[in-house]
């Protein structure tokens, strides 16, 4: 029997436990409320689950040790903005190697961090914790639904794929199906951002507008999740899957829906803080713009939808004048690119899923881009057949390098996209994430100038090759720099 603890005894913590228990898992649910967890124990019944009576072996406790010890799974279930603090008082509590599902769904506005990421970030203050497993759970999955024991569909994500196949063992049931992802931070992307185009959908309906709107608020609104995702080195395909479309569905358009209802009452006329108290629980939508305009900003990506719906929400603007200057944006095609570069695209993702294909990644500036350059991606292309290149972001240069690029970040990378050698440009934001980035891509070889030799070497431990190929001697952007200075 799995022994698992669900931190939090919210709507959605509880139906998830009270599914569990019913699976046969032996459940403990945490409440910060003791006099919560003891009107759960006596009552048997959750005020937000009407009809809806617990199992009398699923146990409440306000004990947060009880919980996490002695426990295959540790579930987080608590709102977004709760996270971090949950993670802090279950710290001490909580063993190393443990393996952690959060089911908030999010993004810190300060950290831009996804939930996964904030409870890994408090659990590592500590220095007790070194092997944390954490996998996130999301999809359309409105909790009355599960409680009610109706079929519902979701994705257990995590880089570690056996870590997500555990976890989809555990809340595999008869009216519960649930798919693995290995792109954790797209799906949590999803999780996050879908709630603001809920809010968009929501305050359309209030306006009086009908499903022509919503459609469309809900289509376009999902690609600017998209393009922000895939700048962000997210994965194309999670984004029209269960966490991406699949919960923007769900949300957009269910009444079971907080964002859509509080979107439907600003629409109407209320100011959103009013809006949210008589919604009478959290509105992760509203929790979550702050984030949203910082990766916008961060990445360079134009989100017109959620800044309106920011602009609603925080600034106060009216949101028929917000829709009259959405319907009144530049003329644009649909397709973000030329046919024939899309059919292109297709066959590269083709040959990418394939389990023979060979995957190399290097890392680099890549600033006033020069014949040398060419030579490395050209070199590194050569070994494998599809090449990642990780661009150092603009923030990671100066603050991490000291270093000032003459271009900037989306132009570097527009650079590089456009060279026939290279299929794919991501972010790089940290010294840390090349670990990462190997699982994340299935990487067999990474490569460098060697000028790093010997520097990388530890990502042989992760499985891949280490290739440091020559450098072009008589070439170098700081060579450049130095002629045209006259140096």
């Amino acid at each position: 029997m799995r022994r698992i603890g669900v931190l939090g005894a919210g709507t959605w913590g509880t139906a998830l436990a009270r599914m569990l228990c019913l699976a046969g898992s032996a459940v403990t649910v945490w409440s910060k409320n003791g006099a919560k967890s003891a009107a759960l124990e006596r009552t048997r019944t959750h005020p937000n689950l009407p009809g809806v009576t617990l199992p009398p072996d699923m146990r409440f406790t306000s004990d947060i040790a009880e919980t996490c010890a002695d426990k295959d799974i540790l579930l987080f279930a608590v709102p977004s903005v709760a996270v971090r603090g949950t993670a802090a008082l279950a710290a001490a509590h909580i063993p190393d190697g443990q393996l952690i599902v959060d089911a908030a769904k999010g993004i810190e506005p300060e950290t831009l961090f996804t939930m996964t990421q904030v409870i890994r970030n408090e659990l590592e203050k500590d220095g007790a914790h070194r092997h944390i497993r954490l996998v996130a759970l999301s999809g359309p999955s409105h909790a009355e639904e599960v409680a009610a024991e109706l079929p519902t569909a979701i994705v257990s994500a995590c880089g570690n794929i056996e870590d997500a196949q555990l976890v989809q063992d555990a809340f595999s049931c008869p009216y519960m199906r649930v798919y693995t992802n290995e792109d954790i931070l797209g799906v949590e992307l999803c999780g996050a951002l879908k709630n603001i185009i809920a809010l968009a959908a929501g305050i359309s309906a209030g306006l009086g507008y009908g499903d022509n709107a919503k459609a469309a608020l809900m289509t376009r609104g999902q690609l600017e999740i998209e393009r922000l995702g895939i700048a962000m080195g997210c994965m194309e395909k999670t984004f029209s899957g269960l966490a991406g479309i699949g919960d923007l569905i769900v949300t957009a358009t269910s009444l079971h829906s907080r964002n859509n209802r509080a979107g439907m009452l600003i629409g109407g006329g209320m100011p959103a803080a009013e809006a949210v108290r008589s919604v009478g629980m959290v509105v992760e939508g509203v929790n979550a713009l702050p984030a949203a305009m910082s990766l916008s900003r961060r990445y360079g990506v134009e989100v017109p939808i959620m800044s309106a719906v920011n602009d609603i929400v925080s600034g106060g603007a009216d949101p028929i004048q917000i829709m009259k200057d959405l319907m009144g944006r530049e003329k644009q095609n649909e397709l973000p690119k030329p046919v024939s570069d899309i059919r292109f695209e297709n066959i590269l993702i083709r040959n990418k899923e394939s389990a023979s294909m060979k995957r190399i990644i290097t890392y680099g500036t890549y600033d006033l881009l020069h014949y040398g350059h060419i030579n490395l991606l050209r070199r590194a292309k050569a070994l494998g057949d599809y090449l990642i290149v990780c661009l150092s972001t603009d923030e990671f240069n100066w603050n991490e390098k000291q270093k000032k690029c003459y271009f900037t970040y989306e132009q570097r990378k527009a650079l590089l996209e456009s060279i026939r050698y290279v299929d794919l440009v991501i972010p790089e934001e940290s010294w840390e994430q090349k670990r990462t980035d190997v699982h994340e891509y299935h990487i067999d070889t990474f490569v460098m100038g060697d000028d790093w030799t010997g520097k990388f070497d530890f990502l042989k431990d992760e499985g891949c090759e280490v290739v440091y190929l020559p450098r072009t001697p008589e070439i170098s952007t700081t060579q450049i720099k130095n002629d045209l200075n006259g140096r």
